[in-house]
């Protein structure tokens, strides 16, 4: 059965060259719906009342216009990645592929990998809880269920080096700093997390990177897999 909310334009994928990447980003899949981009660490998704053109958002919006203020082509924000994250990002090239992403979003695979602290007991399991926020915008597990949002982070232990754990997290609910707040609250904060971790980490960034994310296509429906493999400072940080 098509789904109503399908695009129906006829068009081939294609690969984009590499004279136009944008600045400090790689893209790795274009067609006439969407982008995905592996954002580096450092660089925010979307602008804040401080920081408005030094984003993905503004840097996509720029290479689709292709340098041209006046053209009305534009990238729609699908989903985030904090400031300080690396890993895969989805940007929609109209509203309804923007609607169709999110409203199959329930249906996309999302796989983080992170550098904790420590050795983990168990090297493979699932935290859950329920997540508040507090008026210093920190993020923190709560027992009232009233008052926090229900997560989950599945993991599992791929190495351990040098009193760290390279873990890979199957992220099975999106909420607000889920990963570096349950792994923190668990004794093993990521590495180089200032916030919610060790202030005098050495890490010169936050260990923690969307290594890759599956969804389904809005135009043609079949599932779509990228996947950047381990980074190389992690190779380094390890």
């Amino acid at each position: 059965m098509k789904d109503k909310n399908r695009l129906d334009h006829p068009r081939k994928d294609k690969r984009p060259g590499k004279q136009r990447q944008p600045g400090g980003m790689t893209i790795l899949h274009e067609d006439k719906d969407l982008l995905v981009v592996v954002k580096p660490a450092g660089l925010l998704t979307v602008g804040t009342d401080r920081d408005k053109s030094r984003t993905a958002h503004f840097l996509l919006n720029d290479y689709v216009r292709k340098g041209n203020p006046k053209s009305r082509n534009r990238v729609y924000v699908v989903h985030r990645l904090d400031q300080d994250t690396s890993g895969i990002l989805l940007f929609a090239k109209s509203e309804m592929a923007k609607r169709f992403l999110q409203d199959h979003w329930a249906k996309t695979d999302k796989h983080y990998l992170a550098i904790v602290q420590g050795l983990l007991k168990v090297s493979e399991g699932t935290i859950s809880t329920h997540l508040a926020e507090n008026a210093a915008h920190n993020v923190y597990s709560t027992s009232d269920a009233t008052k926090g949002k229900l997560a989950h982070t599945a993991y599992r232990v791929l190495q351990e080096s040098r009193g760290t754990s390279l873990v890979e997290i199957h992220l099975l609910t999106g909420r607000k700093h889920q990963i570096r707040v349950h792994f923190a609250e668990q004794g093993h904060p990521v590495l180089g997390d200032r916030k919610y971790g060790n202030h005098s980490s050495a890490a010169k960034r936050l260990a923690l990177h969307a290594r890759s994310l599956s969804f389904i296509h809005p135009f043609h429906g079949r599932v779509m897999t990228f996947d950047t493999g381990l980074p190389d400072d992690f190779a380094r940080m390890m």
